[in-house]
């Protein structure tokens, strides 16, 4: 019998109710599939970005720029997490993308791409969306801890 849940309301502001890296992050190969993804969407812009040629010193600039989104924490955990949420979802490099493409304006996809390795570089880690419980529960498991995979969590 499948039980349905319901939606709350915004990820980004949602609380978690759950103990740290109990019901709350994935796990089991679900959680290195969100990770293999991270890696694709990692090579995918880093293939984008030197295909179109932009310059790499710009991408080194600003490689780390989404986790300035950490400041938020200064302001509390509530705050913190929906900071670094906000700008580590693809929705802004997508936004970005597709406005550079449109109008056409070329620095606003270099812009993207740049977000969006990021965004996939650190998926591939480990390092999620974060909960309000603070800065090292994710949606991927508690940051810091390993991660492994057995044959028992693949079936």
């Amino acid at each position: 019998m499948m039980t349905a849940y319901p939606v709350s309301q915004n990820f980004i502001f949602q609380q978690s109710l759950a103990s740290p890296g109990a019901a709350s992050a994935v796990t089991g190969s679900p959680k290195g599939l969100l990770r293999l993804e991270g890696a694709l969407a990692f090579t995918a812009a880093m293939i984008a970005y030197w295909h179109f040629a932009f310059g790499w010193e710009l991408f080194g600039l600003l490689f780390l720029a989404p986790d300035l989104s950490m400041l938020g924490y200064l302001a509390g955990p509530k705050i913190g997490a929906a900071s670094y949420n906000l700008a580590h979802t693809y929705v802004l490099p997508f936004v970005l993308g597709i406005s550079g493409l449109w109008l056409p304006q070329p620095f606003l996809f270099t812009i993207s791409l740049i977000f969006a390795a990021h965004i996939g570089f650190d998926r591939m880690l480990g390092y999620g969306l974060k909960y309000p419980a603070g800065f090292g529960n994710t949606h991927l498991g508690i940051v810091g801890t390993s991660f492994t995979v057995s044959s028992s969590s693949c079936r």
